[in-house]
């Protein structure tokens, strides 16, 4: 009889465990950024608190990564700064100068105050179109 109530609680402890995870997994933030990758649309992933963590970013199949740096504006620091770059240069193709600026556009609203940079080749094709 001990047994039989022991197994039972157990088997609540499980499901409860596998429960739980299924819902972590369903709610984890990197897991929508995937999907946004997968499917071609916008997903911008951040931590605004730890200035120290980068950000991600996805549009158009493309992973975008963006490094913060801290700077003072009037009498407070704020992100002053921000580079944004990619690892899948290979994926920009058909990329245009508009989803760029779009792109700009998502990471100042969310840090009014930053000067944004992207890196090689994003640079040179923003230059070429101004």
């Amino acid at each position: 009889m001990l047994s039989v109530i022991l197994f039972r609680i157990l088997l609540l402890i499980a499901v409860s465990i596998l429960v739980f995870s299924v819902i972590k997994y369903a709610v984890d933030p990197r897991r929508k950024l995937e999907i946004a990758r997968n499917k071609g649309g916008f997903y911008f992933l951040d931590d605004s608190n730890n200035v120290r963590k980068n950000f991600f970013l996805t549009y158009g199949h493309v992973m975008f990564e963006g490094e913060k740096y801290l700077g003072t504006i009037n009498d407070s620091f704020e992100v002053t700064s921000i580079t944004v770059w990619t690892e899948e240069k290979d994926k920009l193709k058909g990329l245009r100068k508009t989803d760029f600026l779009f792109i700009e556009k998502e990471i100042s609203i969310r840090y009014p105050h930053a000067k944004i940079e992207w890196n090689s080749p994003i640079k040179e094709l923003l230059k070429k179109m101004n």
